[in-house]
């Protein structure tokens, strides 16, 4: 059963939201604490809960450890996810830098460019040029993978990537990418994003609310 990107959105808040509330002491929840903690209903939480199967008790609530282990699961990171790198320009390199990733489960295990300059295998996160990207993720196994390129080479290397193997692709390229059903791409504008940000700050400024 594959979710809206939305509920899947929001479950990664409540956990997250989970962990914050578990390190303030508590042991049990009550969906009106999520919702709280996420900016949502009460019924909204039970209702994403429900369609995981999620239970939990009117008088009692949800135990945390318990719940977290169940989003979790549901998120696939019970186990550490393996992830690549492509472009290790600037976004690249903070990525490969970002330390809060592991705690999440996610492991960026190796970054890939087309600038012999930036080779460095030796690295703590080692950087292999993009020939040898098919063999590599054959080798570990790997699904996911970050596209940090120019927006002039991401289609390309996007069918790279794909044809490698990768079945779940986010893209930092200010480009729309698409890809055939068995393939998720995640598109991130970061300038559509500031731009939408810019205009409702603007537009609140202007209406005083």
């Amino acid at each position: 059963m594959i979710m809206n990107k939305k509920c899947i959105i929001r479950l990664s808040r409540y956990k997250n939201a989970l962990k914050r509330l578990k390190a303030l002491g508590f042991v049990k929840v009550f969906s009106g604490n999520l919702a709280d903690a996420t900016g949502v209903t009460s019924s909204q939480v039970r209702k994403d809960f429900s369609l995981f199967g999620i239970t939990g008790n009117r008088r009692g609530g949800y135990k945390v450890d318990e719940l977290i282990a169940k989003i979790r699961g549901i998120l696939g990171k019970n186990e550490l996810q393996k992830v690549v790198i492509v472009g290790v320009g600037n976004i690249g390199t903070a990525l490969l830098r970002y330390k809060g990733f592991q705690a999440g489960g996610i492991r960026i295990i190796a970054g890939f460019e087309s600038d012999p300059a930036k080779y460095a295998p030796n690295a703590e996160v080692p950087i292999f040029p993009m020939d040898d990207f098919g063999e590599f993720v054959r080798k570990h196994d790997v699904r996911i993978g970050i596209l940090a390129v120019p927006d002039a080479a991401a289609h390309q290397v996007s069918e790279v990537m794909i044809l490698a193997g990768i079945k779940g692709i986010l893209n930092f390229a200010p480009i729309q990418l698409r890809a055939a059903d068995d393939v998720v791409i995640s598109n991130i504008n970061l300038e559509v994003e500031l731009e939408n940000l810019i205009y409702f700050v603007n537009a609140q400024g202007k209406t005083g609310k």
